[in-house]
């Protein structure tokens, strides 16, 4: 729609005509307009400070202006970041001073001060709390937030209200810019006010925030802040721009969406009256604000005009530089210069002031909709308006708007003033669109930032094309990849409206000869182009800069630095044109070079390496003045390096005429000799390249010549008048030296005064004018000159230097107090002064700590010492823990916030470096002069003192430069020290000091933030476990327990590891600063989103390491450490990259030897990772033939170097490929080299990044099919490997803890299911246990058993799929699926068979019980016949309960006798007669047995700690008669302590000493009795055991049960003892006495007793007919008694029925109960609901809290004995102490259970019999088949109950009966359950016992695995014990061994595998011991279970009497072991579940 422009002025009515000229051009820019007008009439320049504001309309002047200074609070205001406005509760905030939010009570607006001192932004706060009248607040600016203050506890009342109220104030749209945030007491905790809050449907969680009321703390408000900044970046507008508060709703309706400013309109006489004063009076200068500048209020709009605004959009060059000038007319140049020249001008003279250096951010992406409206009001205004075609319409026109007096230039005034606003316009538009096309244009809030650019994206590729949106992210990957071709990124056209150059236009109507000419050179098809071309690679570097963070532009300078390019050091501000000095992002740059001086005629180099901000060099300035067809920058790049295009040109790839961002941009580029003759310049020079007209660019100009060492200017032969005559001329009064290059001139070089030079460039070549130019600059600089440092930039007036911001000076304020710290002291005393914790403290430590696996003597006393020096070098690190450096560094990193952390850092590591600069080059310096001496000693074959003093000398430089080496790791390093020490003392921190507890916290930030983190300290050589452990523990705490893909990196020193890394990941691992990385550091990349569908894990984490084969200066390097590191980092990562430097494969064969040895241990310790060969340095990567050929050498040295390692390592392996999975076709990659050419000025090779691309994706695509590990499994990887290799043998010693946490899981799910097959198969079991005997079956098959339990089985297979398919471990569990899963199949087969043969044994006893049965039945028959006769003759004689008693007993005897007649009672045995008979049989005398008998000791025999009283001297005494006393001695001399035996060889003085005759000497020192040889007591133990299990089986396989007890079986068992003995006593050097022999008889025979006496009580009570009928007379008696009493058949029927049901329910509920308590102490008892660890622990547990020394003892000889009765005793607790309430429910339960079932048969047998009319016998059969599978029902003869015809009453009747039995049941005692077949404690006995029990060889530790047979893996348990417990003891000696088993395998210790062997055994070694030792793995370890050395301290006497040995000489018990309590032990015996 058309606006009407009316004449409201107060005179002048031919003013109207004009008007509308002039407000076509105003609207929003008339501010521009002003400043713009007044610039072109005035010649003075505003000061520093003025600002551009509009002039209030002076309405008495009838629109003549008047010319009025503004006042000064208003030029300085600012239009605010961000405004903020509180709303709410006044209640809900504690107002003060230290109110960070608002720290005044008053109900006004202002800017904050303590926000700004926070976060360094101009943020407005507007305190609205309580107000319900907001008149007097009107809004006149954009609020880009509503902040609902809500009071804690009132959150949802209050919300809701103010919500409504701030609906109804500010209009439905403001609930978008709402943010709620609840307060609370400091003390208060808020956690359910979220909770409440989201009950609301408008609440929104993401605008939630909660603080204190104080609002002091800075966290909880940046965190605000950042929060509401998310919020403002998601709203579209980004503010809210609502009228003033009560305004109605039709103006909010009609305001505009503009995002910055309230566009509104003025009347045409105030736009006229104010654009002519300003416009003739006012010049632009910008304060750091003013392009923000707000709006000021028109109060005379009230009325119903609109307030005036100011516009956002500042006056901006257009100016074209040189390289983009061809085309323009010398009119447009001059306008443009003009132009240009303005913009230059509006750069304040003082930055001192902070500002938001996002200017551009605001105001970029809010410009194109100011800009169309504008447009599109003009357009519409020039529609309405006469066009201006000449001068004098133009004047007239002006005339009726600018009442001055300017004569005939009024129409060129107007006309420039619109050319330049419109130019203005376009710019802005083009930079709008610019940052568009890129997709940066919501890059402003929130900037670009490093941390968007190290993650694994998808791959960059240099030949495919990119798209315009994905530029900036491909720009900036490929920078970080090194690749300088970033600047010349190939572009796919998204749109058609972009020129391109696959396409010729085709022009059109060439019809007539003559026009052919014409039409050929018009511009027709031009015309018909869209005018949008490709964008300038300069704007996308430059559009990249302006939208990154610092530190993203840090890292851009530092990888631009290293591409050789030139580096932006003044950027014009693209919007506000301020100028900018970016001297932070210089400050990682560092330059070497080499200096050459010539000193008496010969020349001296010198290299120097320093920041380049430091550097004081020469500079040399270029300026182009005027617009000249010479390329100033092609002109430099021949200076410094022709062969690479430092400065971009007009001529290099991708360039355009159109540049929209480098106009202005001075650039800066360093030329670095390398000391050679040919160098350009001797010193390292600095170039600097102003693009652009110098002319218009004053400021920077002015700079520039005012810094250079030498200004270099181009330009045209001057003329008179031109406007480059001044600047000429000052040129030429300056004191600097000035070279004039004239491009229209061919004059030579001429020297025209004394440092003026001249040269023309007509005609003559560019390398002429290279040379010439060089040879003058070389002139110049070689004599006195001004040089230039960087640094100094921080103190040019007029521009803005980033490092002035607040955030950075705060960062650096923190630096500069630890750099204050240290400017005092000596570079190498640092370290030692400042970080005490890890210098020679800690590497004491380390060694100390690496002995402890290498212990000589008597290891546990040594072990102990070592321990205690550890700790007291903890002690001494904690004391010196706090020293002020630390003190500084800890507070910063603790109390900043983020991105002042990140800058204090940075910070630091820059000042350190700069620090130590100097030092480490004079060291170097010195190093490399004093090696230079000694090589030319060594030439000379020199071997005098003189080379030995040399080499010293050298070795002292090295000691020096060590310590001279000072980084930001060395105080990371030191927090860990501290942090470990404290740790290992549990210290509390005290006042004033740092609180070392939260060190990790602190570290994990920096590593999740991207900050690279020391793994292994590279000084030490040593993982700092503790530190390592707790910093990852607290990365998962912040992340989760994530999945990382380990990549890992070897290679030889400064082989570019390092530097390949960062190139592929955008890591920061350190390469600079003149250090080599040590040690090994880690880094985290993550996956970016789009690519995590790709991967199975969320980050890579990269592991740097130092150079193996390291040439390192102190001389402590071993091989060992090489093989030690390669074997560290390969095993940590799933993938390791082999860096070989070169082709050479003599330089390969160390580190590949070392590699291979790593890959081979990792296949013994089943650790697989993978690996890529990366040759770099390799001249010509694109010869196929040499690649091949150097694959197959590669291939060849690789399985040479395997079969070297298979020997060393014993291993089988013939090639490489045996050792890793790898294919030298895939796995071998070839690096180009990294420079192209030579060193320091060439640039990276662009193939480098082709091939560092290429590895990534080889990389990727490996890792796309690896799961990772989680970060707890890296954390336990760490602690395993570095465990592993503290000893010699990495194999036998590395503990997989991670695979022992996966495989006990595996344990307790195992047993969980085995639990779920044995208790549904003992269900089953009872079901048909019951059928057999209720008669109903008679043979079990194995398929039926099967079919049965096929439902579960087939249910656990399926659990079983799922557990290894879906467990989080599933890829480490995959090794055991096929063991578990035949496992269980074998376990399943076991029950099926085991209950098939205990039924088949049930079918067989009842077979054989037949004919009793059958008699029982005859004899019940009988008995009910009989009694119902009698009670037929007493019916009607008595009733008497007494006198019926009597009758029936009368009779009662008289029937048994009868029924019994020919029937033999079965006697009772007398097994103590029995057994005596057959030892008297087997020939041992009385009173050997009556001995044996009356003492019992007998019964522990088993038990017992010394057998020697069972052996006899008489065998050998014959033999070893021969043997001289004098030779025994001798022999006795030589014998060293060896554990296990003894090591004499002649059999005299070994047969003297086993029994305890030892010659004089010798009894001296040792005067007890000698005990057998360890080796013989086990062998005395084992013959015990093995017997005590023949015959417990030969017994049981007897049929006692079924056929009864013979003395046969006891006899048998005796000659199986005493051939066994026989057997034993053969084989041994030594007799046996018959005290042994019959001691072990009675043994067994007792073991034998319990047993045999059950059986056979249980064969009388079935078989025995008197018994049986004795059982039956109360019943009997009651059938009697009810027939007396006239009851009827049903109710007698019913009682019998329940006295038999009464006996079977209590013993299926019993049975029924025994399961289900087994099950339920199974699943929630803890000693039995885990794995046979668990298990293991508790019954430890429980010998502890009992202090049972027999216990104890039978747990270490017989520990499946103790464990079982550790059970029953448990069970029995269970049952009848604390847990007797829920075994009670479960019987409870189950006699509920029965109940319900004997109702339900009732009725269905009731039930079926009426519906046939059965009789009694059918009913009866129904009715105990319904029973057969639960309970067992003898038979009922149906004949004396056939007249019963009413079931329905016999069903009441026995369900009345049942109400007692089932109530009496209900009672029972739970101890009756031991009385029947199934008991708890045997269930789980069966389930829990069965596992491995194999005991360890030296100490008896049983194995802990849970399966049976669990080969092939080896025999196992967490912690081992002292081998005396088990009665080890030194050879020759009473001295019990103390030593731990895992103590002793890691010692330099031996061993004899058997008693009476001389061989002996490194215990390093024990596998070659034999097979019971070869199937044992001991892993080295240096800590002991307290347990174990409590009990040993404990029960020490007891031990040692039970073994008849001594804890003496090597056996001495340590006295620190005496410290422990028996609460630390049993405390330490969690440590092996969590093992």
């Amino acid at each position: 729609m058309e606006r009407e422009n009316r004449d409201d002025t107060a005179g002048g009515g031919g003013e109207s005509e004009t008007q509308p000229v002039i407000s076509s051009v105003r609207d929003d820019k008339e501010d521009e307009l002003e400043g713009s007008a007044a610039k072109t009439k005035s010649d003075s320049v505003n000061e520093p400070g003025e600002a551009e504001h509009p002039e209030q309309n002076d309405t008495t002047t009838g629109g003549e202006s008047e010319i009025k200074s503004l006042p000064s609070t208003t030029k300085e205001r600012v239009l605010p970041e961000l405004t903020l406005v509180l709303i709410g509760d006044t209640n809900s905030i504690e107002v003060g001073s230290k109110n960070i939010l608002l720290d005044h009570d008053e109900q006004t607006q202002q800017f904050s001060s303590s926000l700004y001192d926070l976060c360094g932004r101009h943020i407005s706060v507007i305190n609205m709390l309580g107000q319900q009248n907001t008149d007097k607040f009107p809004l006149n600016q954009g609020v880009h937030a509503f902040l609902l203050l809500l009071p804690n506890g009132l959150q949802n009342s209050h919300y809701s209200s103010g919500v409504q109220w701030l609906e109804k104030t500010f209009g439905k749209e403001s609930l978008a810019y709402l943010m709620t945030v609840v307060t609370h007491g400091s003390d208060e905790e808020c956690d359910r006010a979220l909770a409440d809050l989201k009950a609301n449907s408008s609440f929104v969680e993401k605008r939630y925030h909660t603080c204190t009321k104080s609002m002091r703390e800075e966290n909880e408000i940046a965190a605000l802040l950042e929060k509401i900044d998310v919020m403002v970046s998601e709203n579209d507008p980004h503010c809210y721009n609502g009228l003033t508060c009560g305004e109605n709703k039709e103006h909010e309706e009609e305001e505009t969406s503009d995002s910055s400013v309230f566009h509104q309109n003025q009347t045409a006489d105030q736009m006229q009256n104010r654009g002519a004063t300003t416009e003739i009076k006012c010049e632009p200068v910008n304060e750091p604000g003013d392009a923000e500048n707000s709006e000021k209020n028109d109060e005379s709009t009230k009325a119903g005009g609109e307030p005036e605004v100011m516009s956002t959009i500042p006056l901006a060059s257009s100016e074209k530089g040189l390289d983009t000038s061809a085309g323009e007319t010398d009119e447009d140049k001059q306008i443009n210069n003009e132009n240009s020249s303005n913009m230059s001008e509006r750069s304040p003279e003082d930055c001192d002031t902070p500002r938001d250096t996002s200017s551009t951010s605001r105001t970029v992406s809010t410009v194109t909709k100011e800009l169309d409206q504008q447009e599109e009001r003009a357009a519409t205004t020039e529609e309405k308006s006469d066009p201006v075609n000449d001068s004098g319409d133009a004047e007239a026109k002006e005339k009726g708007t600018f009442d001055m007096d300017m004569g005939g230039n009024m129409d060129q005034l107007s006309v420039k003033i619109s050319e330049e606003i419109n130019r203005k316009n376009q710019r802005q538009r083009e930079i709008e669109t610019l940052f568009h096309r890129l997709h940066l244009h919501n890059k402003h809030h929130q900037k670009l930032s490093p941390a968007d650019f190290p993650k694994i994206g998808p791959p960059v590729k240099q030949d495919h094309d990119t798209s315009e949106k994905d530029l900036a992210h491909t720009f900036v990957q490929r920078l970080m990849m090194l690749d300088y071709r970033a600047r010349y990124i190939p572009v796919r056209q998204d749109t058609a409206e972009v020129s391109q150059s696959t396409s010729v236009p085709v022009a059109e109507n060439v019809n007539t000869e003559e026009s052919v000419l014409d039409d050929f050179f018009s511009t027709s098809v031009d015309r018909g182009l869209s005018k949008q071309t490709h964008i300038h690679p300069m704007d996308i570097q430059m559009a990249v800069f302006h939208c990154s963070d610092s530190f993203l532009k840090q890292n851009m300078m530092t990888k631009l630095s290293q591409c050789q390019y030139a580096l932006p050091l003044l950027v014009p501000d693209p919007v506000t044109m301020y100028i900018e000095c970016p001297l932070w992002t210089f400050r990682k740059i560092r330059k070497t070079w080499k200096i050459t001086q010539t000193k008496d005629n010969s020349n001296i180099i010198t290299m120097k390496s320093l920041p380049i901000c430091e550097a004081e060099i020469p500079m040399v300035s270029f300026f182009r003045l005027g617009s000249l067809s010479v390329s100033k920058s092609q002109l430099i790049n021949s200076l410094i390096n022709d062969r690479h295009n430092t400065f971009f040109h007009r001529n290099c790839p991708g360039s355009t005429k159109s540049r929209h961002l480098m106009d202005g941009v001075a650039e800066i580029a360093w030329y670095c000799p390398a000391g050679k003759p040919n160098a350009a310049f001797t010193d390292c020079t600095a170039f600097c390249n102003l693009h652009g007209d110098a002319l218009t660019i004053e400021k920077q100009r002015d700079i520039l010549i005012e810094k250079s060492s030498v200004n270099v200017v181009l330009l045209s032969t001057p003329k008179k008048g031109d406007k480059s005559a001044p600047v000429f001329s000052d040129l030429l009064k300056s004191s600097k030296p000035l070279i004039c290059l004239i491009v229209d001139d061919s004059c030579d070089a001429v020297e025209v005064k004394k440092g003026k030079f001249k040269m023309g460039l007509k005609d003559r070549s560019q390398s002429d004018v290279s040379e010439e130019l060089k040879r003058i600059i070389g002139e110049i600089l070689s004599g006195p000159h001004t040089s230039f440092q960087l640094e100094t930039m921080a103190k040019v007036s007029g521009i803005r230097v980033d490092e002035d911001d607040a955030v950075c000076q705060k960062g650096k304020s923190a630096a500069m107090k630890i750099m204050n710290l240290l400017q005092e002291t000596n570079v190498s005393r640092i370290k030692d002064k400042f970080l005490p914790c890890q210098g020679r403290l800690w590497h004491e430590w380390c060694r100390i700590n690496k002995e402890l696996y290498h212990l000589r003597g008597n290891t546990e006393k040594d072990k102990s010492e070592k321990q205690k020096e550890l700790m007291t070098i903890r002690q001494k690190q904690c004391d010196a823990s706090c020293s002020e450096l630390m003190k500084l560094f800890i507070e910063s990193l603790s109390s900043l916030p983020s991105t002042d952390k990140e800058y204090f850092l940075k910070w630091t590591q820059i000042l350190i470096d700069a620090l130590s600069t100097d030092d480490l080059n004079s060291i170097l310096q010195s190093y490399h002069d004093k090696w230079s001496e000694v090589l030319a000693l060594k030439k000379k074959h020199d071997k005098s003192d003189q080379l030995n003093r040399k080499q010293t000398e050298l070795e002292q430089i090295s000691t020096k430069l060590q310590a001279a080496t000072f980084g930001l790791e060395h105080i990371f390093r030191e927090m860990g020290q501290i942090y470990e020490a404290h740790k290992s003392l549990q210290k509390q921190t005290q006042r004033r000091q740092t609180d070392w507890s939260k060190y990790p916290e602190l570290a994990a930030e920096l590593m999740i933030s991207g900050h690279p983190m020391e793994l292994m300290d590279g000084d030490a050589g040593h993982v700092p476990l503790t530190w390592i452990s707790s910093l990852l523990e607290e990365v998962i705490k912040r992340l989760g327990d994530q999945r990382v893909f380990v990549l890992s990196v070897l290679g030889v020193q400064s082989s570019g590891k390092s530097t390949m890394l960062n190139a592929m990941f955008g890591s920061q691992f350190a390469v600079s600063a003149g250090r080599c990385t040590k040690g090994a550091f880690m880094q985290l990349v993550k996956v970016s989103e789009e690519m995590k569908k790709d991967f199975r894990f969320d980050y890579v984490l990269v592991v740097d390491t130092e150079g193996l084969r390291a040439l390192e200066l102190a001389g402590n390097t071993t091989p060992h450490h090489d093989n030690e590191l390669a074997t560290f980092v390969v095993g940590l990562g799933n993938m390791t990259l082999i860096n070989i430097f070169g082709e050479n494969p003599a330089d390969m064969q160390d580190i590949l030897q070392i590699v291979v040895q790593a890959f081979m241990r990792m296949k013994k310790v089943k650790l697989s990772p993978s690996c890529v060969f990366v040759h770099q340095n390799v001249t010509d990567i694109a010869a196929a033939q040499k690649n091949m050929d150097g694959k197959r050498r590669l291939q060849e040295k690789l399985d040479q170097m395997a079969q070297l390692a298979a020997k060393e390592e014993v291993c089988d392996a013939e090639c490489f490929s045996d050792v890793i999975a790898f294919d030298v076709q895939k796995d071998v990659k070839y690096f180009a080299q990294l420079w192209e050419g030579s060193p320091p000025m060439a640039p990276p090779n662009p193939g480098y990044s082709d091939s560092v691309q290429e590895l990534k994706n080889i990389i990727l695509s490996k890792a796309s099919q690896s799961p990772g590990i989680t970060l707890s499994q890296f954390k336990s990887k760490v602690q395993d490997l570095w465990k592993a290799l503290m000893n010699e043998h990495f194999v036998f010693s590395f503990k997989n803890t991670l695979e022992i946490k996966v495989y006990r899981n595996l344990e307790v799910q195992y047993g969980n299911w085995t639990w779920a097959l044995r208790s549904n198969m003992l269900t089953i079991e009872n079901q048909l246990y019951n059928r057999i005997e209720n008669g109903k079956l008679d043979k079990v098959e194995l398929s039926y058993l099967s079919k049965e339990m096929s439902k579960t089985y087939g249910e656990i297979k399926k659990e079983m799929r799922k557990y290894f398919d879906d467990d989080r471990d599933k890829e480490m569990l995959v090794q055991w699926r096929g063991q578990f899963e035949n496992k269980i199949k074998e376990f399943h087969d076991e029950q099926v068979r085991g209950v098939k043969r205990k039924l088949d044994e049930v079918i067989q006893q009842k077979t054989a019980c037949k004919k009793l049965d059958g008699q029982k039945t005859e004899f019940e028959n009988k008995l009910l016949q009989k009694s119902k006769e009698l009670a037929q003759q007493l019916k009607d004689k008595t009733q008497a309960e007494e006198e019926l008693k009597k009758q029936f007993d009368s009779v009662w005897r008289g029937w048994v006798r009868e029924l019994t007649a020919d029937i033999k009672p079965i006697e009772d045995i007398n097994l103590e007669d029995d057994q005596l008979t057959i030892l008297e049989e087997l020939g041992f005398e009385w009173a050997v047995i009556d001995g044996s008998k009356s003492s019992g000791r007998y019964k522990n025999i088993s038990e017992i700690g010394d057998y020697s009283d069972y052996v006899t001297l008489t065998k050998y005494q014959e033999d070893c008669e021969e043997n001289q006393q004098s030779e025994d001695e001798k022999k006795a001399k030589t014998c060293t302590k060896r554990q296990g035996g003894y090591s004499w060889r002649t059999p005299w003085v070994y047969f003297q000493t086993l029994i305890g005759f030892v010659p004089t000497q010798q009894k001296e020192s040792h005067t007890s009795k000698r005990s057998l040889p360890f080796e013989e007591q086990n062998h005395f133990r084992s013959l015990t055991d093995e017997l005590e299990r023949q015959t417990i089986k030969i017994i049981t396989n007897k049929p006692v049960p079924t056929s009864g007890y013979s003395p046969t079986y006891l006899l048998e068992v005796a000659k199986n003892v005493k051939e066994k003995v026989t057997a034993f006593e053969s084989k041994r050097k030594y007799a046996l006495k018959k005290e042994f022999t019959v001691d072990l008889l009675l043994y067994v025979f007792d073991r034998a007793k319990r047993w045999l006496s059950e059986s056979h009580k249980k064969f009388k009570m079935k078989n025995d007919a008197l018994i049986y009928l004795e059982n039956k007379k109360h019943q009997y008696y009651n059938i009697f008694r009810s027939f007396c009493k006239g009851s009827s058949s049903a109710v007698v029927l019913g009682e019998l029925i329940c006295e038999k049901l009464k006996v079977s329910a209590v013993e299926a509920v019993c049975k029924k109960t025994a399961i289900d308590v087994a099950g339920e102490m199974r699943c929630s008892f803890p000693a039995f609901k885990g794995n046979r660890l668990n298990l293991e622990k508790h019954v430890l547990k429980s010998l502890a809290e009992k202090e049972d020394f027999r216990g104890f003892i039978t747990y270490i000889h017989q520990p499946r004995e103790q464990v079982e009765r550790f059970i029953k005793e448990e069970v029995k607790k269970y049952i009848f102490t604390p847990h007797k309430d829920k075994a009670r429910d479960i019987l409870k339960k189950n006699v509920e259970d029965m109940k319900q079932f004997v109702s339900q048969a009732l009725f269905t047998a009731t039930e079926r019999v009426k519906t046939q009319r059965g009789y009694t016998d059918m009913w009866l059969e129904e009715f105990t088949s319904l029973l057969k599978d639960e309970l067992m029902f003898e038979a009922i003869c149906s004949q004396n109950f056939r007249d019963i015809n009413n079931f329905d009453f016999l069903k009441e009747e026995i369900e009345k009966g049942l109400v007692p039995i089932m109530k009496e049941t209900s009672s029972l005692s739970l101890n009756n359950m031991s009385e029947f077949r199934l008991t708890p404690d045997q269930i789980l006995i069966d389930q829990l016992c069965k596992c491995c029990w194999v005991t360890c060889p030296f100490c008896a530790a049983v194995c802990t695995n849970t399966i049976e047979d669990h080969s092939p893996d080896d025999h196992s348990v967490p912690f081992h014990r002292p081998s005396g417990i088990n009665g080890w003891h030194y050879r020759g000696t009473v001295e019990l061994v103390i030593d731990f088993c895992t103590t002793l395998v890691a010692s330099d210790k031996f061993f004899h595998p058997h008693y009476d062997s001389d061989e002996i055994i490194p215990y390093k070694q024990y596998q070659k011991g034999g097979d019971k030792y070869a199937q044992w793995k001991i892993t080295a370890d240096e800590s002991k279970l307290t347990y174990w050395i409590w009990f040993v301290c404990r029960f020490q006497e007891q031990l040692e009497d039970h073994y008849k040995l001594k804890f003496q000489g090597c056996g001495e018990i340590p006295g620190e072991w005496r410290k422990h309590s028996k609460e630390e032990a049993i405390q330490s015996l969690e440590a092996i579940y969590n093992q």
